[in-house]
């Protein structure tokens, strides 16, 4: 194994808050391991979207993405959030790098399909999809790759992805290539929580067991399902560790 590369992500509830976002990067920046940070900006876009007349409409914590709507991302995570985050970091000293799925071909998806539900221009990542070369050559240039959750499908046509799934493939993908990965979701929150009014209600340690058991009874709803389903796929692919908040997540 080499040495360990951690893989942070941070949502929209971090993004669009400048208290939470200066925490947030004063804990990325003193990491002194390689490290990679993916950001999603969801609640920037629905914003703007707002802003533009648009509707947004979301299924099982996704968002629907048409064309307009693709648009909308693409500006908000490629552009606004992205060198936003790249210029915080520089500011500390940290040689960041903004980058999407297309940029030095990162990160390739699938269109979803439009059955059950059409999600439009989706895409979801597998391992094989990522490009460990380049990320490996990005880290031992002293560069800290900074990820959007835009894909390309290889055929010209960028996807809005989700960033849990982005930093979960990026995790596996290094973890099969023969590193120790520690795979960190940010967010507003300080972890999963038992009752979501009482957010001193951290759930210490969530399995696989106990994952399937929160979902049936409703614990774990809503954008929390994505992060949760992503950190067990995480495990089950080699990753040595994944966080929600103060959350532990493992195998049984």
């Amino acid at each position: 194994m080499t040495n360990p590369i951690h893989i942070y992500k941070i949502g929209g509830s971090i993004t669009d808050c400048p208290e939470r976002l200066a925490a947030f990067i004063n804990e990325f920046q003193v990491d002194d391991r390689p490290k990679i940070l993916v950001h999603g900006g969801g609640k920037e876009a629905t914003s703007l979207a707002k802003a533009l007349g648009l509707q947004t409409r979301m299924i099982d914590g996704r968002r629907v993405t048409d064309a307009e709507m693709l648009r909308v991302v693409v500006m908000v995570y490629a552009g606004l959030i992205n060198k936003r985050l790249v210029a915080s970091l520089q500011s500390k000293g940290c040689n960041a790098i903004g980058l999407t799925g297309a940029d030095g071909n990162l990160v390739r998806a699938v269109r979803r399909k439009p059955q059950p539900a059409d999600f439009g221009f989706v895409g979801d990542i597998s391992p094989e999809g990522v490009n460990v070369d380049m990320i490996n050559r990005l880290l031992q240039q002293g560069l800290t790759p900074v990820c959007c959750a835009i894909a390309h499908d290889g055929d010209g046509t960028l996807l809005n992805c989700n960033a849990d799934g982005v930093a979960s493939a990026l995790a596996t993908a290094l973890a099969k290539a023969g590193h120790t990965v520690s795979l960190r979701y940010r967010f507003e929150l300080p972890g999963v929580l038992a009752n979501a009014a009482d957010k001193e209600s951290v759930i210490g340690i969530i399995t696989p067991s106990s994952a399937r058991e929160l979902k049936s009874r409703g614990v774990v709803s809503g954008g929390m399902l994505p992060k949760i389903d992503s950190a067990l796929k995480a495990l089950e692919k080699g990753v040595m560790e994944v966080q929600i908040g103060k959350t532990v997540i493992t195998n049984d």
